[in-house]
């Protein structure tokens, strides 16, 4: 499927409704319309417990304009593999409700759903082989439930079980790098981008969707509350994110890897990405200098091992 403009993408029917409980500036609600505009409604979405999954399906209403699964924390992936499953044979016996040529299933899931609590259920789905694309919204915490630490956190935040105080500074450890774990499932496709780059997003969805067997995409989710910033500025935080290598977009077709946007910047610091959030503003008190130091050198270090990967170094 081609990639199309924004002014026709902006004319597919919006699946996901106004009237949901997201937070003011919230960036997920957008990465769910956005990738709800270009999978169309012959899906089936999966929810698993988490901040999207909360403030658009508050009993008795839904802001979803498709079949939408509730599931627990950690089996959104085995509940959207088993209608995946049932919707296979249902076809093979001739016997679907309401004749369609393809139906897409796609499992949505915070990181705390799927970095930690859902992590082996991805993994079990992924190994199966099931025809879906799970989704991650990467907001780096368990925002939904007071903001805890999660395997996706990075170095150096305060969260309300890694706090910043006389002990310690925020998060003692480098986030789970759970793109790369997915790569290691050798699935056909795994992707990295943000709302900001809404068409590097829509042609991710697309191949995502477009491929046979199991997708996976990790998308940076800034947010207002755990992240502490201004509302306005949730989609400049993912530019920035990209920009500094914090979060670098790049795909992995059938083991191949491939970066799909390159920073204007040779290197803009971590540090302009870091003072812009609440949650990092201890690092800049005297005697932290070095946590910054460290999260730049882990940036580096990142950025040089996926470069390799890329052929660009």
């Amino acid at each position: 499927m081609a990639v199309v403009n924004l002014q026709t993408l902006s004319k597919n029917e919006d699946l996901l409704t106004g009237g949901h409980r997201a937070c003011a500036g919230c960036t997920g609600s957008n990465i769910l319309r956005q990738i709800m505009l270009t999978a169309g409604r012959d899906t089936v979405v999966g929810g698993a417990t988490g901040c999207m999954e909360v403030v658009t399906t508050i009993f008795p209403y839904t802001a979803w304009k498709t079949p939408f699964i509730h599931s627990a924390f950690e089996n959104c992936a085995a509940t959207v593999s088993g209608a995946e499953t049932a919707y296979r044979a249902l076809k093979k016996r001739g016997e679907l409700p309401v004749p369609r040529e393809q139906i897409n299933f796609i499992a949505f899931g915070g990181d705390g759903g799927t970095y930690d609590i859902g992590l082996q259920s991805l993994s079990g789905a992924m190994e199966r082989g099931h025809n879906m694309l799970y989704v991650c919204y990467d907001n780096e915490a368990y925002m939904n439930t007071g903001i805890q630490r999660s395997g996706a956190t990075p170095f150096g935040a305060h969260t309300s079980t890694a706090p910043a105080g006389k002990v310690k500074q925020g998060k003692d450890r480098h986030r789970k790098d759970l793109t790369k774990i997915m790569v290691a499932h050798n699935i056909p496709y795994v992707a990295q981008t943000t709302p900001f780059h809404w068409k590097d997003l829509q042609m991710k969805v697309r191949k995502a969707l477009d491929v046979e067997g199991p997708a996976f995409l990790n998308i940076l989710m800034p947010c207002t509350v755990g992240w502490g910033f201004d509302p306005a500025l949730g989609m400049e935080l993912a530019k920035m994110a990209t920009e500094c290598n914090f979060w670098p977009l790049f795909e992995v077709e059938n083991g191949e890897y491939k970066l799909t946007y390159k920073p204007k910047a040779d290197r803009t610091p971590i540090e302009e990405w870091l003072k812009t959030q609440v949650r990092f503003k201890h690092l800049f008190k005297p005697g932290n200098e070095g946590l910054i130091v460290e999260i730049q050198r882990w940036v580096d270090d990142e950025q040089r091992k996926l470069l390799k990967l890329c052929g660009e170094a």
